[in-house]
Order: structure tokens, then C-alpha cells, then sequence
């Protein structure tokens, strides 16, 4: 068992290849290939977003506050 104590890992300002405006993330799983798991919390500033683009083994989505918009493709 891994144990990670909230506040231990960095929060860095997301890339902006991916992004618009201000985003920061903060890693809470990462795991090497060949798993496929990785959850981090992504908090966006007033009018940021991400930059279209797709998951093609799917994505998911937790809004833990504010209100979110997602689409999906010819959506």
C-alpha cells in the first residue's frame, strides 16, 4: 500500500499546449505503461479551458465545485 499525504505533491501550472488561461494540476495517481491510470485534479481560473482533443480509451470526469462544460465530438 502507497500512502500520499494531502499537500505533499506540487501543484504546477498546466501546459499551455493544453490549455487556455490559468490551470493548475495537482497529480494524485500516475502510473507507468503498461497500466493506464491516472487521476489529477485540475483546477481552472475564471474563463480558462482545455484545448479541444480526445481520450480514445474515454475519460472521466469529477466536478468537485463550479460548474463544467464538456462535448463530445460533432456534439
Amino acid at each position: 500500500m502507497k500512502i500520499i499525504a494531502c499537500g505533499s505533491v506540487p501543484t504546477i501550472a498546466a501546459p499551455d499546449a493544453y490549455f487556455t488561461g490559468r490551470v493548475l494540476q495537482t497529480p494524485i495517481i500516475e502510473k507507468e505503461a503498461p497500466a493506464r491510470l491516472r487521476a489529477t485534479l485540475v483546477s481552472f481560473e475564471p474563463g480558462a479551458r482545455t484545448n479541444w482533443h480526445t481520450h480514445p480509451l474515454g475519460q472521466t470526469l469529477y466536478v468537485t465545485s463550479g460548474a463544467g462544460r464538456a462535448q463530445t465530438w460533432g456534439g
